[in-house]
């Protein structure tokens, strides 16, 4: 050929066979995922034929990654972080170290040196972070209060990694058996310059970014060309995260998700989010691609009980202690569940760690070898976790007392409680989710002295509410079991203040049918979304750009006079 066509060839074998192994996965009940894996085994070095540049590859994946990071930073609010700080950062500290402790073992009984062995332990404790999107996603859980605790239990563990990275190069030499390189001054200088990097950068994003990219973003819609906003929300993501790696020392995904979360404070980030999805998913499949070329099968034949020695410790080994962590926070089964097989896997900051490993000279090709067999058999066996999920739960539940007992604890806490005032018996307002909307709402709602009930999936936040003395409780917001313990059979409004709630159909439709005469008040994006609910005379919409919290006050005060029918 007359010029180089090394991407485009990358592209073509990739998307082509991710597309015909995705399907004939999908076709035999398998995960989507498990095609794309194999798709990448194909065009890498393993298998005779066409062999795709691996440097390509592996740089159009991590474009994947920062898109798909970027569009749940636009998810997931400052708030939804600091709402699971007080279980996702001991959690995530303490499963890291039991992890790394139990890969630190396992090499040790194959006489590995000990630099060697932590990071091979290190590479097995951090669980990938688009593999669980992907999951999360799939199951519609992503906004759900175990969704926000896996997702900021993985960004600690990013970060983690982040100054793991750093410190590693200085400490090679200690861990090669010589001197510490520069002393204990310079590892501390490196500590502490990190951590002021990632702090300015964090900085930035919410005191100057906060402000400038929303605004940037409406400039952009005002034109109304939609060429120019995809533009716009993708130049926002990779640029910003580049940006942040480079300046910062972060990791693009941090970068690209911190940079989402400011642009979630625009209206416009639900259509942002929704434009780019599709190049979002595009490049995620080949990250699953990239991964799927590293592997090499002469590593099972080779290591057989070393390799299910790996995947014994990612999907059964931190899982349990994630699982343990959690119920030691008093959270219910399932939610110990969820977090287990959110981490029974490990991925892209794996594969860096190994890499600068073996550029330090602390590890062998071997220990690459088995990470990659580990990763891509943990990835494959992932959704088949997932699926147990409810399984387990039923049968732990009925086997041991404890559990039931912990659950039903669990429970408690998110019923009102039995002081509540006789108001909240009826005629109050149900308000689901403590946002920026929710708080105009209840304050608005209180001023006129109408009883509120405030619905919110962080149970921190819920228990800070009931000592300033609101009714309030935790759970999911689609959850039955949720809207009656808020009393919505004596309520006579309902408002959904929540952004990007996925579950909204389901939340209208449990309402009503435990209480037909109640009206639901609800914030939309779109013109779709609000011709879906306008059939429904029980549902008021409120379109994004018009919402109010006073019209929707105004709406229920003129309802309480009877100045609306209802």
């Amino acid at each position: 050929m007359p010029h180089d066509v090394s991407l485009i060839a990358a592209l073509a074998f990739g998307f082509g066979l991710a597309l015909v192994f995705g399907f004939i996965a999908e076709r035999l009940k398998a995960p989507a995922l498990l095609g794309y894996l194999v798709a990448g085994f194909c065009i890498g070095p393993a298998t005779p034929g066409f062999v795709a540049d691996p440097e390509l590859t592996n740089q159009l994946a991590e474009v994947g990654v920062m898109l798909l990071m970027f569009g749940v930073g636009m998810h997931f609010s400052l708030k939804d972080l600091m709402a699971v700080k007080n279980i996702a950062l001991p959690g995530a500290v303490v499963q890291m170290g039991v992890a790394t402790a139990l890969g630190v073992g396992v090499a040790q009984f194959w006489n590995w040196p000990i630099g060697q062995a932590l990071v091979f332990g290190l590479a097995l404790s951090v669980a990938s972070t688009v593999v669980l999107l992907k999951a999360l996603e799939a199951r519609n859980m992503l906004a759900s209060v175990n969704g926000q605790i896996a997702v900021g239990w993985l960004v600690v563990e990013d970060l983690a990694m982040v100054l793991v990275l750093v410190l590693l190069p200085p400490l090679s030499s200690v861990l090669l058996g010589g001197e510490l390189e520069g002393g204990a001054g310079q590892v501390a200088l490196e500590i502490g310059l990190t951590l002021l990097k990632v702090a300015g950068f964090v900085a930035l994003m919410l005191i100057v970014g906060k402000r400038i990219f929303p605004k940037v973003l409406w400039q952009i819609a005002k034109t109304g060309s939609r060429e120019l906003f995809t533009l716009s929300v993708i130049a926002m993501a990779v640029t910003l995260a580049f940006v942040a790696a480079k300046l910062f020392g972060v990791s693009f995904a941090l970068g690209a998700f911190f940079a989402g979360m400011v642009m979630r404070e625009s209206e416009l980030s639900h259509r942002a989010a929704e434009e780019s999805l599709p190049l979002r998913d595009a490049f995620a499949v080949l990250f699953f691609v990239s991964v799927g070329m590293l592997f090499d099968p002469q590593v099972v034949i080779d290591y057989p009980l070393r390799v299910l020695a790996v995947v014994l410790i990612i999907v059964f080994g931190k899982s349990l202690a994630a699982a343990a962590l959690v119920l030691l926070f008093k959270y219910p089964l399932k939610s110990a569940l969820v977090i287990a097989a959110s981490l029974a896997q490990i991925g892209e900051f794996s594969f860096i760690l190994v890499g600068l490993g073996l550029h330090l000279k602390l590890v062998d090709l071997q220990v690459q070898s088995l990470v990659v067999a580990g990763a891509i058999l943990s990835i494959g066996l992932n959704p088949v976790v997932f699926s147990m999920i409810p399984k387990v739960n039923d049968v732990l539940l009925n086997r041991f007392a404890g559990l039931r007992a912990l659950n039903a604890r669990s429970h408690v806490t998110e019923a009102l409680p039995l002081q509540t005032d006789s108001r909240f018996l009826g005629l109050h307002v149900v308000v689901m989710g403590y946002t920026a909307l929710g708080r105009r709402v209840i304050k608005a709602l209180e001023q006129q002295q109408h009883a509120v009930v405030v619905v919110d999936t962080s149970r921190e936040l819920v228990a800070k509410l009931r000592n300033e003395g609101k009714a309030a409780i935790a759970g999911e917001l689609a959850d039955p079991v949720v809207l009656v313990q808020a009393h919505i059979t004596n309520a006579h409004h309902l408002v959904v203040a929540s952004a990007n709630t996925p579950e909204l159909t389901q939340i209208i439709e449990h309402a009503l049918l435990l209480n037909p005469a109640v009206h639901i008040h609800v914030q939309v994006y779109s013109k779709e979304e609000a011709d879906n609910l306008a059939h429904n005379p029980q549902v008021h919409v409120y379109r994004a750009e018009d919402i109010l919290a006073e019209q929707m006050v105004a709406t229920l005060n003129a309802m309480e006079s009877g100045a609306v029918k209802h």
